[in-house]
């Protein structure tokens, strides 16, 4: 009776420990500078910064609580028995077959036992999958081996960079190599391009893959999905602290799979519109970089813009121009024929009805309405590609 009193005891103070835990989990207080990714020693989750986080933290502290109360019940019963009735004390073994209403209650016990735990969980999963009403929307796209990103929705909309490892070579070694410089602090886990978002905003993340299977992964968010090439999946954070957060491909994704980490910098609404103004300033002065070599596809769509935007007033959608006013470009031998007459054309202009474009158009702008042309309507130039650097060289 002692002891049994002793063990109802221990149930209560463990079940007031576990009703606790949830408290551990919050991260209270002000919005402060956080540096997400592994401590040294650490021996826990990392200290989460989303309200998922903080319930699979809970619930993770829970199982282990519930798993110890489990374990010490059953060896305690089990070691007690042992050493309480063994054969040197005077006992004799029991004679009964089996008992109904134990077999009642290991049966309905660790039913419980499962549903107590399965709750929590269950409504956990649930709300990590409810991506509706996000204010961002970002497509992570795994590749072997870096990530590329899209804000696809949300302010920020139409920023697109590649995201890959940062740490030098230097640094890593090689099998049998030793590295030739000191590892730094976020070693094998910092990029060129982080991705930036504000805080207290949903922001839905959708992942794919163009080649394997990657792992998009930021364990202070409690976000985990995997990207599947011909797939598309989605999840989502809500990251309550600045900071930096950092996290790898969970997906064994080939030779460099050590080597693709994701990192993500909460900040607040006035530095992101900081950010997105930045970035997309910089996406404009590489765009229009006339050192950069595109492809044919690439300046065909953006030529076509260009082209609707300045050229199809005068020579119609359908390149046949206006008779008696302007040319047509659907088999005009300007068009069809060498490149550098076109090129000087659209530059310098032509009396009476050509303007000069070199003032009101960049050398890429430039360079791909002339491809656009080129490869339109009946058009088959055999040069059908103009970079801008040729069109650069032409100014001069």
């Amino acid at each position: 009776m002692k002891h049994a009193k002793r063990l109802k005891s221990f149930m209560l103070g463990a079940s007031l420990l576990a009703a606790s835990l949830p408290t551990w989990a919050v991260v209270n207080g002000p919005a402060v500078d956080m540096k997400g990714g592994p401590a040294i020693k650490q021996l826990n989750l990392q200290p989460p910064v989303t309200q998922i986080a903080e319930q699979i933290y809970s619930i993770h502290n829970l199982m282990l609580v519930i798993c110890m109360v489990i374990f010490v019940a059953v060896f305690g019963v089990m070691f007690y028995s042992i050493l309480k009735h063994r054969k040197s004390l005077g006992h004799k073994p029991a004679t009964f077959h089996e008992s109904t209403a134990v077999e009642i209650a290991w049966t309905i016990v660790p039913f419980i036992i499962v549903i107590v735990m399965a709750l929590p969980a269950t409504k956990t999963v649930v709300a990590m999958k409810d991506t509706s009403n996000a204010d961002i929307t970002i497509k992570a796209t795994g590749m072997q081996w870096k990530w590329g990103y899209d804000y696809l929705k949300g302010e920020g909309e139409g920023i697109s960079f590649l995201s890959t490892l940062s740490t030098p070579r230097t640094q890593v070694g090689a099998p049998g190599v030793e590295p030739t410089e000191k590892r730094g602090d976020n070693y094998l886990i910092e990029v060129d391009n982080e991705v930036v978002v504000p805080v207290n905003k949903k922001i839905r993340v959708i992942t794919t893959a163009n080649d394997v299977i990657h792992g998009w992964t930021i364990p202070a968010f409690g976000v985990k999905q995997d990207a599947i090439p011909g797939f598309v999946r989605d999840t989502w954070f809500k990251a309550e602290k600045i900071g930096t957060y950092r996290g790898q491909c969970v997906e064994l994704c080939g030779k460099e799979h050590a080597f693709m980490p994701i990192v993500v910098t909460v900040v607040s609404d006035e530095d992101y519109k900081k950010w997105v103004d930045g970035k997309k300033k910089e996406m404009a002065a590489k765009a229009d970089d006339p050192s950069k070599v595109w492809t044919v596809d690439e300046l065909k769509q953006r030529g076509e813009k260009v082209y609707a935007a300045n050229c199809v007033a005068c020579h119609q959608a359908t390149g046949k121009g206006v008779p008696g006013a302007f040319p047509a470009l659907d088999g005009s031998p300007m068009v069809t024929g060498p490149k550098a007459a076109q090129i000087n054309i659209v530059l310098n202009g032509k009396a009476p009805g050509m303007p000069p474009w070199k003032g009101n158009l960049s050398d890429t702008e430039i360079a791909a309405v002339i491809t656009y042309t080129r490869n339109s309507w009946s058009n088959k130039a055999a040069e059908n590609i103009v970079q801008p650097a040729e069109v650069l060289a032409a100014r001069k």
